[in-house]
């Protein structure tokens, strides 16, 4: 499972989702985009967006916690 998150220390929409996806077992790389311009960049390429979290899981671009999609993504029933 390849899963990437792009957030800011800030972000409580960020914490949420990395403590949720940690919570069910799962590692993730973590890029804070409010200090890495070329995490930003790719982040906006993926997504078309500039608001965190954007969440990566195996090619699939999630914009916020949405907690239904990354219970897909991640075959969480």
């Amino acid at each position: 499972m390849n899963i990437k998150i792009y957030s800011t220390p800030t972000c409580p929409y960020c914490k949420m989702a990395k403590s949720y996806i940690s919570s069910k077992g799962f590692s993730y790389k973590e890029f804070d985009v409010s200090t890495d311009s070329s995490a930003l960049e790719e982040m906006v390429n993926l997504s078309g967006q500039m608001g965190v979290p954007v969440i990566v899981i195996n090619g699939e671009v999630i914009v916020g916690f949405d907690k239904e999609k990354i219970d897909s993504l991640l075959d969480i029933k």
